[in-house]
């Protein structure tokens, strides 16, 4: 269960705690309820989303929540598995998603009041592994017919290694799981998650593609989160300063030059400007997705996540850090009431609703 550190290190709730420690199998995970509670809304949250005037936010032990107050009160929505979830994202109000730890990635047709597990983690171990054989086969036979060629013997070597990768992950079963999820139409998707996971697709869901080999990430670093600017270009930021961009919807991907060798956590946009954050508070900004700036906040607490509206963006982090930019050039820390750490944030009618280590928090207007 180190992937919990994947995208959160700070995470020390007693919950997270029990979890790591409860000898309970990741296939059972995947199909065991999760358990209701009266103070779900106080539990490990790690991120938050509206669904037309409804608040879907997502956590521990497979916690589902929905508020349709925005965010005064909260109902936990029965769901049929107890993984981590680490992200929900939604195309229109009734259409949307949750991903999470052992490769769980679930679906709800009906704004968030019933969930059905649409994929995890062993029928992703198949997917990558009948990828990764179909490469390797064809650069066998590029191999043959240029046996000196170094570069082909080089790829050949490298994904030998990962079909043998492949081959023990599907043996063990279920253990990577999923960082974030992006739609950037109703019909097409992404996936992405630890040991340089990547998947895609082009039926709103119903079929998935292993993608990872389109990035070139041979030390099978995480994928943390991605996002998708004005332009249509998307954004992948990970582990290590690694980062991604494509311009042609995904197809086919570049690596770009990092401005930090530490990880990231979080990439958004606001007003045209793209923000990237991560470790120790690093936080820097690009117009163009190529030259990125460093920004001083004045905070060295990591920061987790971002939220974008019209008019300011938020960055959240640990410590209960909140910071605030209305041009993105100066931030401003905001009283989040406590010293938690924080996910994700959503403005819905002008309140803003945080969710962390302790759950739910409501941002006081007067510190907004």
């Amino acid at each position: 269960m180190g992937s919990i550190q994947l995208k959160l290190r700070w995470l020390l709730s007693a919950t997270l705690l029990l979890q790591l420690f409860l000898p309970v199998a990741a296939n059972d995970r995947l199909t065991t309820p999760a358990v209701k509670t009266v103070r779900a809304s106080q539990a490990l949250l790690l991120d938050i989303t509206a669904a037309g005037q409804q608040l879907i936010a997502v956590g521990d032990q497979g916690v589902v929540l929905r508020s349709s107050d925005e965010g005064l009160s909260w109902q936990q929505i029965q769901t049929p598995f107890s993984v981590m979830l680490t992200s929900t994202f939604f195309t229109d109000e009734q259409r949307g998603w949750v991903v999470g730890h052992d490769g769980l990635m679930a679906f709800t047709n009906d704004a968030g009041l019933s969930w059905q597990t649409g994929l995890d983690g062993n029928q992703i171990n198949r997917l990558r592994l009948e990828r990764l054989q179909e490469l390797l086969l064809e650069a066998e036979s590029l191999s043959d017919a240029d046996p000196d060629n170094e570069a082909l013997l080089e790829r050949l070597d490298l994904l030998s290694w990962q079909v043998d990768d492949a081959q023990v992950a599907q043996e063990e079963g279920p253990s990577v799981p999923l960082l974030d999820i992006l739609f950037t139409s109703p019909e097409r998707g992404y996936l992405l998650g630890g040991y340089g996971l990547l998947l895609r697709t082009d039926d709103g869901g119903q079929s998935w593609q292993y993608w990872g080999d389109r990035l070139e990430n041979p030390d099978s670093f995480h994928l943390n989160a991605m996002t998708v600017d004005h332009r249509g270009f998307l954004y992948i930021a990970g582990e290590a300063g690694l980062l991604f961009r494509s311009i042609d919807d995904g197809v086919s991907w570049e690596t770009l030059d990092s401005p930090y060798e530490g990880s990231f956590f979080a990439v958004t946009e606001f007003d045209h400007q793209l923000f990237l954050m991560g470790l120790r508070g690093h936080l820097y900004r690009s117009e163009d997705g190529l030259d990125w700036i460093a920004v001083e906040t004045g905070s060295g607490a990591t920061l987790n996540g971002a939220y974008s509206s019209q008019d300011k963006v938020l960055l959240l982090g640990a410590g209960g850090t909140v910071l605030q930019s209305s041009d993105g050039l100066r931030f401003k820390r905001l009283d989040s009431g406590g010293r938690s750490s924080l996910s994700a944030a959503v403005i819905i009618d002008h309140k803003t609703v945080l969710v962390g280590e302790q759950g739910v928090v409501m941002l006081e207007a007067n510190d907004e």
